[in-house]
């Protein structure tokens, strides 16, 4: 889960993020101390070295921090919670990251060692200026510079040469072989304009989806984490978008699996039901309910919440199409029964009570009024269930007088006969089997 980098600001569409720091306390005694599992992701959004928050944490509490960058393993010292060094970190972030002029974090730090001074440059509003270097991690950061300094002012110098030797070329001013061949080869002068295309970007539509293609993994995670931290509203429209767009690419017969995953996503399953019946159903419903389901299933199956929310959406079908629906209520509330949709106890708990949640209460009492029928036959069905659960217990008590059989081969007889075996019997049986009398 993601928190705004500045979180003072509210704004739930604030673009700066960082992952919420997870903490782990790991041995005993005067050894216990605390590993910050993410402390490279934490850093990596503040775009500052992960030692830097990890060394400010070792200030803020007095205790030690041990760095191993090689492992990703960022320790302080001690039992310390993820919420007190989430709440400590905001400090760090106030002094270190955040920008005074405009509150953004995008900001470089510019370390001189020699004057022991450390500056601050704001990319987004221009800002340039000084760090108060009297908190003890100014010392830890005069003698650790933050490498992507050196780089950066490579790749300055790197631009500057470029627009230079570009001068020169227009200028005619170039010298040596080199530059006597691109003032005479035209081709080469052409191909050396192209750097100014680079600059460019192409505003296509085929062009954005060609950009859309690449982003990396990495971003798109980070994209789906941030739908989750949407209000439910949000995330529902999303999935209504989703499947609205299914449905006019014309793919969602075979997209049941990709909806499902899309609601988990979202954390939406149970309301999908909800969705799928606007989308899906109409005047046609009964043919519907055939066609999608294996869309419906993959949500009711076992979920008696989503199935509540298939009745609802049920509601606002028969709502929208009442002249065709209305009266044929009890059939479409049995093709659902008979599609394995809805369970027993789901229906009888929605017939027990009128709930005007979806649609009008008078609409509402008259779908139940409509639906009493179809109740009844599946009260019905369900005692004559009952019934036949009792036959079979006196089929199984007669199963047992009939151990009292027995059936008696006699080589003179071509069939085989049954004979009802008397108490008395048993003893006779016991003389004609003694070996000894024969």
């Amino acid at each position: 889960m993601s928190v705004n980098v500045n979180r003072s600001v509210s704004d739930q569409f604030y673009r700066y993020k960082m992952p919420r720091l997870i903490a782990k306390v790991e041995g005993k005694g005067n050894g216990i101390k605390t590993v910050i599992v993410n402390m490279v992701d934490v850093a990596k959004a503040l775009n500052r070295p992960p030692t830097y928050p990890t060394k400010f944490f070792g200030c803020e509490l007095g205790a030690q921090t041990q760095f191993d960058s090689k492992n990703d393993r960022f320790i302080v010292n001690g039992s310390h919670e993820a919420n007190k060094l989430q709440d400590m970190l905001d400090g760090f972030v106030r002094k270190f990251v955040l920008c005074p002029e405009c509150d953004n974090p995008e900001t470089d730090l510019h370390v001189n060692p020699k004057k022991q001074t450390i500056g601050n440059s704001c990319k987004a509003c221009g800002y340039r200026g000084m760090l108060d270097t009297r908190h003890k991690l100014c010392t830890f950061i005069l003698k650790n510079p933050p490498e992507s300094t050196e780089g950066g002012s490579a790749s300055v110098k790197k631009e500057k040469e470029k627009k230079n030797r570009k001068k020169d070329k227009e200028n005619g001013s170039s010298s040596g072989e080199a530059g006597s061949q691109e003032n005479f080869d035209a081709p080469k002068a052409v191909d050396g304009d192209d750097d100014d295309e680079d600059w460019a970007e192409e505003t296509t539509e085929e062009a954005q989806r060609r950009r859309m293609e690449e982003i990396s993994d990495h971003a798109k995670n980070l994209t789906l984490s941030e739908d989750l931290e949407k209000p439910l509203e949000e995330r529902v429209n999303l999935f209504y978008n989703f499947v609205k767009h299914k449905k006019e690419n014309g793919t969602i017969d075979g997209a049941d699996k990709e909806i499902l995953a899309e609601a988990e996503r979202l954390d939406v399953k149970a309301m999908g039901p909800l969705i799928l019946s606007e989308l899906l159903f109409n005047e046609n419903i009964r043919d519907q309910v055939k066609k999608y389901q294996r869309h419906f299933l993959r949500f009711c199956h076992n979920n008696k919440k989503a199935q509540k929310y298939l009745l609802g959406g049920f509601e606002c079908v028969v709502k929208l199409h009442q002249v065709q629906l209305l009266a044929r209520v009890p059939i479409i509330l049995k093709d659902l029964y008979d599609a394995d949709l809805l369970e027993e106890d789901v229906i009888f708990a929605w017939a027990e009570k009128v709930s005007k949640k979806y649609v009008s209460k008078e609409l509402a009492k008259e779908i139940h009024a409509k639906a009493a029928p179809f109740v009844k036959w599946l009260k019905e069905a369900e005692e004559e269930s009952g019934a036949s659960e009792e036959e079979e217990e006196e089929e199984e008590e007669a199963e047992e007088d009939d151990e009292n059989l027995e059936v008696v081969y006699s080589p003179s007889a071509r069939e085989l006969r049954v004979e009802t075996v008397k108490p008395v019997a048993s003893e006779k049986e016991e003389d004609d089997i003694d070996i000894d009398a024969i």
